[in-house]
């Protein structure tokens, strides 16, 4: 693998696994909007893609119902659902290695970045990372095309820069702004959706991901 100046994590289903948490807030706020869902392994597919868009995919509510519901899961997330959370095993060692290999590191996601940055704080993440970028909370930036976008415009698109994620999102993000891409299949995307977003590289495990980055 060749020299990258900046790797960006992806958070949800790349360093940890929020299913809990995420599910029992979209639980929550469709119970608020009035549809009773008590398979929580139904909710899966809102890990990833932004809210808004999943509630109005999902279940076909229109831009302000969606907008709403986002309120209600924020209700249920930002007091619990963002604990109920577990960071893979094996993340916090690779950190620690690409940190002291002198790699800046940084977190690109959808989510907003006032919860990212309470997540990381939580796990005891944050200090391997230099910079944390996510989602606004009054619904900008939520395309992770954007985030990296904005990442780039400071850091300068000569720099090689590679992006890891789980979901086709971070995939396609990576593309739309000319860098590198790292496919996690040990999270929520499948592997027929991450092979089709075709990433630079694919790893099935947090150990292959290893030793992948610290050839």
């Amino acid at each position: 693998m060749k020299h990258y100046d900046l790797i960006l994590f992806d958070l949800d289903g790349t360093l940890t696994d929020p299913w809990e948490g995420i599910t029992k807030s979209v639980q929550y706020a469709l119970a608020k909007m009035g549809i009773e869902e008590p398979d929580r392994h139904k909710l899966t597919a809102f890990i990833g893609p932004p809210l808004a868009e999943s509630f109005q995919q999902f279940y076909h509510f229109n831009e302000e119902q969606a907008w709403l519901a986002v309120q209600y899961y924020r209700e249920y997330f930002s007091q619990q659902g963002l604990y109920q959370n577990k960071v893979y095993d094996g993340i916090p060692e690779l950190l620690s290695s690409l940190n002291d290999r002198q790699i800046s590191l940084g977190v690109a996601t959808s989510k907003p970045t006032l919860y990212t940055e309470i997540i990381l704080r939580h796990f005891a993440l944050d200090n391997f990372f230099q910079l944390v970028v996510g989602s606004n909370m009054d619904g900008t930036r939520v395309l992770k095309s954007e985030v990296i976008e904005s990442i780039l415009m400071p850091f300068g698109r000569e720099s090689q820069v590679l992006m890891v994620g789980d979901r086709r999102y971070d995939i396609e993000g990576a593309h739309k702004n000319g860098i590198d891409s790292i496919a996690v299949a040990y999270g929520y995307g499948s592997l027929q959706e991450l092979q089709e977003a075709n990433p630079t590289y694919l790893v099935h495990t947090v150990a292959e991901l290893a030793e992948l980055l610290l050839i």
